[in-house]
Order: structure tokens, then C-alpha cells, then sequence
């Protein structure tokens, strides 16, 4: 008997079953990688920013460990630090590795260090896991967010940027009640490792969406001189108007609650207050960036620092719980104003290959401001049991921002 004759094998070039997944990202529009862009950073970022909720952890970590206020302050500023030390790193290890495992490593580094706090016995086991892990992780997360997002945008750069740094403000705002909740049903520990958790799924989706809109760190067409141009005198100009703007604007994040109840605000109004303030300074960031793509960059930048000023002056002439909280929201909103103004400046001045290594050098001025203005307002509050020399300073801090803004360039720098 002779052989059966075999089917000649039949491809289906166009059946979506058999369709490569680099074809797949291949034919991805750029809206849509844009898309998935934002939507890795929206979930990866909301817990990051849950950093910006650290005050609830105070009391029940405090009882827990049997520690004291300052030991926790400390923590919050290594966490701080090593936030900062995190978007430092991001730069060049995304330069030298891809941007799947590198995102799955800060996110494990992060997760990690979450979970030894969850364990904690004692102040150095805390500040290893939640200051040192938790906080490098999630700087080296949020830049390649940044970056990543500015590789893939077209139009309305400004209103993308202030959008991805207002995600920090909205996950506190998300997770402080949440937590509140949490710690007092189930306890410290378990919301600490529920944290850890949501890390790592937040992560793990971002990553996915990363790979299937193939986004690159780098537009490897640009030539290096191009890419690196470093206009030294604008960064300069625009980390001062950043600095001063942060300096008054933490103090307001900081010590919120307390600048209430120090002019006579109830603990529930000054809690509401604080709530109220968050969601402000939030909303200010979208706006900063949204802005920075209809107007000059100087004058949005100007007009930050005076509304920031009008909170003070206010508060100054008519001290009083009602005007606080309109003070503090001024003075909270003209910091996130310059917040979202700053992410989209960095769009108009340097290529978007730079993006991530300007950015990171510019938060700088963030960790800087966080122990400078908040820190003298509180050493004053405790000489004076007054916020009212703090006031003025910070008056002056944004008299001083609004003319440097003035001298930043009105016209696009970057091609």
C-alpha cells in the first residue's frame, strides 16, 4: 500500500491566535501607547503615593514598637531621601537595562521592604524596610513612569506630566482613610503587609502594560549631544522657582492639621481641613501642567508663587480656623501649581530623552525643601507656640519665587 498523501500545512497570516506579540505592539497607534502609558503609571503610582499618608501609621507604630515621635519623623525623611536617591538611580539604570525588568525589580525592592516592616521589632528594622527599601524602589519606579509616559506623548505634554505628579497626592488621599480603616479592624501589621501586596500587583500590571505598548526609554534616533544638552542656567533658574514653592507648600503637607488647630480649628475641622487641602493640591497639579500648554511658562509659574503668597498675607491680616484652612489651600495650591508647571517645563526646555535624568536632578529641590521651611516652622512653633513668623517667611519665600519666575524663557527649547 502506498503512503497517505499529507494536508499541506495552512498558515492564517491575519488569525489574532497567530499574530507575535511584537507584531501586536507593532501596529499599536500612538494614542494608544500612550494610553497604556498612563494607565501603568496611574495603577503603579496611587500606592506609591501612599507615602504622602505616613502621618497615619504615627500613633499605632509609636504603641507598637514602643518609640517616639522623632524616631518616626526620622524615617518619613529617610524615606524621603531615598525617594530621591531612587529617581537619581532610575536615569542611568534605565539607560543600561530594559524597561520590563528593571520596573519588576523596584517594584520586588519596594514590596520587600514593606514587608520588613511588617515584621519590624525595632526603629532599624523600620527604617531599612519602609525608609531605605520602600522609598529607593519607588523613586526608581516613578521616573521610569515619567519618562516613560514623555517617550510616547505628542500633544498636551504639559497636561500628561501634571497629571502623573499629582497621582502621589490623590493615592494619599485614597489611602489615609483606608488605612485608618484598616489599622483599627485588623490591625497595623496586616494593613502594612495588604500594602506590600498591592505593590507588587500594582507592579506586575504596569510591567504587562509596559511590554504589550513596547515602550522605550530612549528614542535611540536622537544623537547623544541632543539628548544631553544641559541649559545649566535655565535648570538653575527652575530649581529655585521649584525650591521656594516646595519650601512653603510641605509645610502646608506637613503640618497641616496642626496650623489649624494652632489658630483654633477643632480636630475634626482640622482633619477635614487637611483632606480638603490634599485634594486641592492634587487637582492644582493637573492644572500646572494643563497650563504650561496654553501660557508662557514664566508667567504661570509667577502667578503660582503669588496665589501661595495671598494664602500667607491673608492669614496674616485675619487669623482665624476659617481663614487657615483658605490660607492653607492657597499657599498648597500655588505649590502644586509649580509642581505640575515644572513637569511640563521640563518637556518644553530639554529633549525627551532627558526627561527622566532632568527630572530626577530637579527633585532634588523637593528633598531639600522638605527640611528646611517645615522644619523651621516647627522649631518656631515650639519657641513661640505661633505660626505667625512662619507666615511671613513664607510670604517672603513666594515674593521671592514670583519675580525668579519672571526670568525663566517663554519659548520652547527642545526640538
Amino acid at each position: 500500500m502506498g503512503t497517505m498523501p499529507t494536508s499541506p500545512r495552512v498558515s492564517v497570516p491575519n488569525s489574532p491566535n497567530l499574530i507575535d506579540p511584537a507584531v501586536q505592539r507593532a501596529r499599536m497607534s500612538p494614542g494608544q501607547r500612550t494610553a497604556f502609558a498612563m494607565a501603568a503609571a496611574t495603577i503603579l503610582n496611587l500606592p506609591f503615593g501612599t507615602i504622602y499618608a505616613f502621618s497615619v501609621f504615627l500613633k499605632p507604630m509609636e504603641a507598637l514598637l514602643g518609640i517616639g515621635r522623632a524616631q518616626m519623623a526620622l524615617v518619613f525623611s529617610v524615606a524621603s531621601v531615598c525617594f530621591t536617591l531612587g529617581m537619581l538611580m532610575g536615569p542611568p539604570l534605565y539607560r543600561r537595562i530594559r524597561a520590563v525588568p528593571l520596573l519588576l525589580g523596584a517594584g520586588a525592592l519596594s514590596t520587600c521592604g514593606l514587608l520588613l516592616a511588617t515584621t519590624a521589632t525595632g526603629i532599624w528594622q523600620l527604617m531599612l524596610g519602609y525608609g531605605i527599601l520602600f522609598g529607593l524602589g519607588g523613586g526608581i519606579a516613578f521616573v521610569m513612569m515619567q519618562q516613560g509616559m514623555n517617550q510616547t506623548v505628542a500633544s498636551m505634554s504639559g497636561l500628561a506630566n501634571g497629571y502623573i505628579v499629582s497621582l502621589y497626592p490623590l493615592g494619599a488621599m485614597i489611602g489615609a482613610p483606608i488605612f485608618g480603616w484598616a489599622i483599627e479592624i485588623w490591625g497595623l501589621r496586616p494593613t502594612l503587609a495588604a500594602l506590600a501586596v498591592t505593590v507588587l500587583i500594582a507592579t506586575l500590571i504596569a510591567t504587562v502594560l509596559f511590554y504589550m505598548a513596547d515602550i522605550r526609554m530612549q528614542d535611540k534616533t536622537v544623537s547623544a549631544s541632543d539628548a544631553e544638552e544641559r541649559h545649566w542656567g535655565i535648570f538653575a533658574r527652575l530649581f529655585s522657582v521649584f525650591f521656594l514653592a516646595a519650601a512653603a507648600g510641605l509645610m502646608v503637607m506637613s503640618q497641616s492639621a496642626g496650623i489649624l488647630q494652632a489658630y483654633g480649628a477643632k480636630t475634626a475641622f482640622a482633619l477635614g481641613g487637611t483632606t480638603f487641602i490634599t485634594g486641592a493640591i492634587a487637582a492644582a497639579r493637573v492644572s500646572g501642567g494643563w497650563l504650561v500648554d496654553r501660557f508662557a511658562i514664566p508667567n504661570v509659574a509667577c502667578c503660582a508663587h503669588l496665589i501661595a503668597l495671598s494664602g500667607s498675607l491673608l492669614l496674616l491680616a485675619w487669623p482665624s480656623p476659617a481663614i487657615a484652612v483658605l490660607s492653607m489651600t492657597l499657599i498648597g495650591m500655588g505649590y502644586g501649581f509649580i509642581s505640575g508647571m515644572t513637569a511640563g517645563a521640563i518637556a518644553r526646555y530639554w529633549h525627551k530623552n532627558a526627561f527622566g535624568r532632568v527630572a530626577s536632578q530637579l527633585y532634588i529641590a523637593w528633598c531639600v525643601a522638605a527640611v528646611t521651611l517645615p522644619v523651621l516652622a516647627g522649631w518656631l512653633f515650639d519657641q513661640t507656640s505661633s505660626y505667625q513668623t512662619a507666615m511671613m517667611i513664607a510670604a517672603a519665600v513666594n515674593l521671592c519665587g514670583a519675580g525668579l519666575a519672571m526670568t525663566l524663557p517663554k519659548k520652547e527649547i527642545a526640538s
